[in-house]
């Protein structure tokens, strides 16, 4: 195991309990089986916790550090980490998101999807996350993802308001599938960690959404909570054709990352996050998207998963507050709580 030595000895012991939600509940890591863990230096001390809880199941694993492959950004994933992930049937991606990266986490899912690894993804994961997010009980959290994904799969369309002014109607079609990310990874999907979310591609959709929460991708890390200053979006025929911020910059960032390529500006995701140890946002979209509500994201649309025949190069999410919800005419949540 040549690369764990670059870990620190010790951790804090507070990252036990997510790291151990982690392995044993969420991956259910067997003694029998091989384990990838992906991370880079500013996530060293969470990668040595979830170390720990792999010695304990006795399974076979290596650790590669990013920094190790060259200075970063990388423009493709180093193709020592993908060969031995290619040989694993568990992995975590544990690492900060840098500007260009994006592409390497598409080449480490085409290794992933087709070999049905168990993968847990833990993009930006930190220390606030490890003690909120991933101390779910993420049992009680697949028990109300499966019962909410019954009722998506019987309707035609989700209505989604504010009070910050979203109102936005996403069309559901039946040959687009809805997935259950709950944070119980099976081989049929890997999933964020922590999980929490049920999702799909929507047939079509059109309203305004208020992005008064948080938005993706290298941009969360730059400007954080932007309840100051919302990102309006307006959306016709499933694609941007309004936006406006007080925010100038991230305005000017924002619609230059949607022309990205033809279909950057297309609603590829709609999805209702499910963790309810998610009480607040927090500045970070690996957790902010799953609290109890509304996200969108305009690129890939995770075709492999939801059936959607157009991809995209990119994918930014975008996450609101205190959402009304209904599917079809039953509400299912007022004011950011759930009714089911």
């Amino acid at each position: 195991m040549p690369h764990a030595a670059t870990l620190p000895k010790t951790f804090d012991p507070e990252l036990t309990p997510g790291a151990r939600n982690a392995i044993h509940v969420c991956l259910r890591l067997q003694m029998h089986e091989r384990m990838t863990i992906i991370a880079d230096n500013a996530c060293a001390e969470i990668a040595a916790a979830l170390v720990a809880e792999v010695k304990q199941t006795g399974a076979a694993y290596d650790v590669f550090i990013l920094e190790e492959y060259g200075p970063r950004p990388h423009r493709d994933m180093p193709a020592a980490i993908l060969a031995h992930l290619a040989q694993s049937q568990v992995s975590i991606y544990a690492c900060q998101t840098q500007t260009g990266e994006l592409r390497t986490r598409m080449q480490m899912m085409d290794v992933i999807n087709p070999r049905k690894i168990r993968h847990g993804h833990m993009v930006n994961i930190n220390r606030q996350i490890m003690l909120e997010g991933m101390r779910a009980d993420f049992l009680a959290i697949d028990a109300l993802s499966q019962k909410l994904i019954e009722k998506c799969r019987r309707a035609q369309r989700v209505t989604c308001k504010t009070a910050a002014g979203t109102d936005y109607v996403a069309e559901l079609s039946q040959s687009l599938k809805w997935v259950k990310t709950s944070g119980l990874i099976s081989p049929e999907k890997w999933g964020n960690l922590p999980g929490g979310e049920i999702f799909t591609s929507p047939f079509n959709s059109n309203g305004r959404f208020v992005v008064d929460g948080v938005v993706g991708d290298y941009l969360c890390q730059k400007y954080g909570d932007i309840a100051a200053t919302p990102l309006t979006i307006d959306i016709k025929d499933n694609r941007i054709a309004g936006l406006a911020c007080a925010n100038q910059e991230l305005l000017r960032e924002f619609d230059a990352y949607c022309h990205t390529d033809e279909n950057s500006n297309r609603v590829g995701e709609f999805a209702i996050g499910t963790n309810l140890a998610c009480t607040h946002i927090i500045g970070h979209i690996l957790q902010d998207e799953k609290l109890p509500g509304i996200h969108i994201a305009f690129g890939h649309p995770y075709s492999e998963h939801t059936g959607q025949p157009w991809k995209s190069t990119t994918h930014i999410d975008c996450v609101g507050r205190n959402f009304d919800i209904w599917l079809d005419d039953e509400q299912v949540m007022a004011k950011g709580k759930f009714l089911i």
